[in-house]
Order: C-alpha cells, then structure tokens, then sequence
C-alpha cells in the first residue's frame, strides 16, 4: 500500500510542480558554475548505498560531509543556495528517487554514506529496514536541530508506530514547517 501511495503521490507532484522544478534548474544553472543537480551517496534500505539527486545548493568541490560539519558552512553555498535549502526546493529531484524506489514520501532521511555513527546505530536499533524518506517523524520533531541519538529514537518510534495515517500527518506537518520555514539551520 505505502509503495502505491508512494508513486501515485510522485507521479501527481512531478507533474503539479513541474514548472517551478524547471524554473528552480535554470536558477541553479545560470547562478553558478557546474551541473543543475548534486548527486549524493546515500545508505538506503538495509543499508544499500544509492545515488540521490538534490538541485545543487554548494559550490563545486565542497566536501561531501553533513553541512553541519563544515566549519562555514555559507561560504560554501551557491548564490540562490541558501534559499533553495531554506524553500527545501533542492529536495524536489528526489521524487525521482522516491519514484525509483530507493526512497518513500516518508521515512528515516537517508543517511550520507560517511555517516558511520547515524549508520551504527540505526542497524542496531532496525531502522535500517526502513525505505529512507524524503521526511520522516525525526523531520517534524526537530530536523537539522537534533542530536544522532535522538534522530535515532525518532526513526525506531516512526518504525513502531508506522500507518498510512502517521504518514500523511507527517506529510501535512512537513508541508506546515517548509511553509514556515522552522528547525532550518542551513
């Protein structure tokens, strides 16, 4: 049911922002030098790396590290950068991987491929077994702002309590913070 709900949805945004999606690829192109989209490696289900499309928000030969590890991180951010992570409209290529299958609407976000400590201890706890979301339970309950552990203890509450209902309340919640712009950091 959720991988139904999973394409339908994808299929149905693709074509609602289709336009915005082109506009926000020639603002990336025409902004800074280097491709329209970033793709990341990022650990999947069971662990399984894959790649994952992002509209390029940092400047060519930035290091491949959760932003929050950069010691600065707005110098390395594109001229429209900053607005694209702010909007999440660097997040709209990844209903491509949502449609492929190596992501759901919701779900633990998929872990950078150095993130060994997330990585740990998510296998511990099961949440590996989950699809990676483009948001999830620990996106609507503190985003960028929370600890590892704490992202950890959401992702296995979302694993334990996961229905079609939490799904679209997540959803809705998600919708609500992006309009609002809250827990952004970078």
């Amino acid at each position: 049911m959720k991988r139904i709900f999973d394409l339908v949805m994808a299929v149905w945004v693709m074509a609602v922002l289709s336009i915005p999606f082109v506009l926000v690829a020639i603002m990336v192109r025409l902004s800074s030098p280097g491709p329209v989209l970033y793709w990341s490696d990022r650990v999947g289900r069971y662990n399984r790396i894959f790649r994952m499309p992002k509209f390029r928000s940092m400047r060519l030969g930035t290091p491949a590290v959760a932003t929050h590890l950069l010691s600065n991180p707005e110098d390395h951010l594109t001229p429209i950068g900053g607005f694209l992570r702010k909007s999440s409209l660097d997040e709209l290529p990844q209903l491509w991987s949502i449609f492929k299958g190596d992501m759901s609407f919701v779900g633990p976000r998929p872990a950078l491929y150095n993130q060994n400590d997330l990585i740990a201890l998510r296998s511990q706890c099961g949440v590996d077994t989950l699809v990676p979301g483009l948001t999830g339970w620990a996106q609507v309950n503190g985003r960028d702002e929370l600890p590892i552990p704490q992202k950890v203890a959401l992702d296995r509450e979302y694993l334990e309590r996961q229905s079609l209902l939490l799904d679209i309340r997540i959803l809705c919640w998600t919708a609500l913070k992006v309009i609002m712009r809250t827990d952004i950091t970078h």
